[in-house]
């Protein structure tokens, strides 16, 4: 089921609207790379890697469409500049669709998974708690029953950030007194959840960045807490990353997917920033599906990312 199934006016307004400021930055750069070229040479590649990389793409990424672009360019060998716009969407989307595709429903969660169970990780600043609370506003939307876990005991600016959220969509919040263990709360909330029947358990986590030992050791006992309640659980852990933050954002994917076993991306405040190219990186890089992006400070703009629409926007007409 192709992807323009899933997307309505509405969202394709909000993610023209999220990706402006990215868009614009990659259009004038790219302009400025072919002016005066009336066909793709070596100093347009040049150009072209340049503008990439300056729109945080990443340097890795970037020279793997520069190598796909030349191998074009080699075969077809008169390729005008005109042609530069069609061939880079082409290329990046085939890229983002190496880790996977766009047929999956909104926010949908599998029927034979109940509860579905997502932890999320990030550092403190990048959006995390906020993402909480838009998930379980979407999916509460969806018609499904929610159950908020407050894990981060670290902080009573996240356990109140997590309940406000809570009142605000209308789903229960698990929470324990100040500096209690991280594993017990997740164990409540599975609990709970389970014995009402819930559908989702979204649990948030510490947002320090520990030293690699640290941050795996805790999340991995809070990941084998949960599981003594429902032997696959987390279904999810959704790495939260701060898209603003241009190649900081690669460094903290590179130290958590390190920690902990990462198998969703979701990158947030792509409405503030030129730095949108960092999605194609990381995606790229990581191997690790992007699964949402932060388009707005209002529940509706947290998005699932659609690789072609994503595309399409950032480089369409």
């Amino acid at each position: 089921m192709a992807w323009f199934n899933f997307f309505s006016k509405e969202k394709k307004e909000t993610l023209d609207k999220g990706l402006s400021k990215t868009k614009e930055g990659v259009f004038s750069k790219l302009a400025r790379a072919v002016a005066g070229k009336d066909r793709v040479d070596d100093e347009v590649l040049d150009n072209l890697e340049e503008v990439l990389i300056t729109s945080d793409v990443g340097v890795d990424t970037t020279l793997r469409i520069i190598e796909r672009i030349e191998e074009r360019v080699s075969r077809d060998k008169y390729l005008g500049t005109k042609e530069l716009n069609r061939i880079l969407r082409e290329e990046i989307t085939a890229l983002l669709t190496e880790t996977g595709d766009d047929d999956e429903e909104d926010f949908a969660i599998p029927a034979n998974k109940r509860p579905y169970v997502i932890m999320v990780v990030g550092v403190n600043g990048v959006g995390k708690t906020t993402t909480i609370g838009k998930l379980a506003y979407q999916y509460k939307k969806k018609g499904y029953s929610v159950y908020l876990g407050a894990a981060d005991t670290f902080r009573a600016a996240a356990v109140e950030q997590l309940v406000a959220w809570g009142d605000r969509v209308g789903v229960p919040v698990v929470k324990q007194k100040m500096g209690s263990d991280p594993a017990s709360v997740a164990y409540d909330t599975l609990s709970s959840a389970k014995a009402n029947n819930a559908d989702v358990v979204i649990i948030d986590t510490a947002g320090r960045l520990h030293n690699k030992i640290g941050l795996m050791n805790e999340l991995t006992k809070i990941k084998n807490v949960m599981s003594k309640v429902l032997p696959d659980a987390p279904h999810e852990v959704l790495l939260v990353l701060d898209g603003s933050t241009g190649q900081n954002a690669f460094e903290q994917a590179k130290q958590f997917t390190a920690a902990t076993e990462v198998n969703e991306l979701a990158i947030t405040k792509l409405d503030g920033t030129a730095k949108g190219g960092v999605v194609i990186g990381i995606s790229d890089q990581f191997k690790i599906p992007v699964k949402y992006i932060g388009l707005g400070e209002g529940m509706e703009d947290l998005q699932v990312f659609r690789r072609a629409a994503f595309v399409d926007t950032l480089f369409g007409d």
